[in-house]
């Protein structure tokens, strides 16, 4: 069973009742609520402000299914460590179950050994708040494969997971059967997006760009993946891109029709594009 959700990236500085109605119009039970300054949630808000939030989105019957943060765990920044412990606390009181964070510089050597220290850390203040850390496939991690490494390095905790943003393995050349076995066991959450090509990251509709994302809902389905399918659609840094409704109704039309939709090529599956920079 597909979960549908968006991210609050589509509808940027936008109230709890606008998101509501997003979601009820769109049969979305979930929404990822970006904490970032000018939004609904801020980096430096109460843990009082953010259960009250929690509530309005609660009393509505939509779930605050991710708390996505801007913190980068692998970063040189000795503020890091409190950071992160404070949207733990935001994301425990807002009543999310996840916190999204990013790895880092990728052209820092020491990314990945200060990711996997600060998560290994990190996991007693996860388990305490009952929130799992989801370290997404992004910046300095941009594979299924680069993510897996970092949790790996960090420890079993059942509080460290991965979040698969779709678009970046793609474009870094891993397949999506390899993304998938890469993060097999740690996935919880999934983030879907289309553009029109590796090279032009400017969101397109659902279906309309170069992104295999009926290939990825089945292949998601066959592994029995059953978590959150979350639609980011980058208006907050595509302003020209089209309204979020337009694009929560292709986002829902793909979920509807992905399985009536022929087969797709093996290779999509299986056999990465040509190597490209990201």
């Amino acid at each position: 069973m597909r979960r549908p959700a968006f991210s609050t990236l589509g509808c940027p500085g936008a109230p709890v009742r606008e998101v509501v109605a997003l979601a009820r119009r769109h049969s979305c039970g979930g929404v990822e609520l970006r904490c970032a300054d000018g939004e609904i949630l801020t980096p430096d808000a109460t843990e009082g402000a953010a259960a009250r939030v929690g509530r309005q989105f609660a009393d509505e019957g939509v779930e605050v299914m991710c708390l996505a943060s801007y913190i980068q765990v692998g970063a040189a920044d000795a503020g890091t460590a409190e950071a992160l412990r404070r949207h733990l606390r935001l994301a425990r009181a807002v009543g999310a179950p996840c916190l999204r964070v990013f790895g880092g510089d990728p052209g820092d050597p020491d990314t990945t050994a200060r990711a996997a220290e600060r998560l290994a850390r990190a996991a007693e203040d996860a388990a305490e708040a009952q929130v799992r850390i989801l370290l997404e496939t992004h910046d300095a991690f941009l594979t299924g494969r680069a993510v897996a490494d970092v949790l790996r390095r960090a420890g079993k905790s059942p509080h460290l997971g991965a979040l698969w943003d779709v678009v970046n393995p793609w474009r870094a050349g891993e397949s999506l059967a390899d993304t998938a076995a890469a993060l097999a066991g740690r996935l919880v959450h999934v983030q879907l997006k289309d553009v029109a090509s590796p090279h032009d990251l400017a969101p397109v509709l659902p279906s309309s760009g170069a992104v295999p994302l009926a290939a990825l809902c089945r292949l998601l389905d066959e592994t029995g993946y059953s978590g959150w399918l979350s639609l980011e659609w980058e208006a907050a840094w595509y302003p020209r891109a089209a309204p979020l409704d337009q694009a929560l109704a292709a986002f829902r039309a793909l979920l509807r029709d992905v399985d009536r939709l022929p087969a797709a090529p093996t290779q999509s599956l299986h056999r990465p594009i040509e190597s490209r920079n990201p």
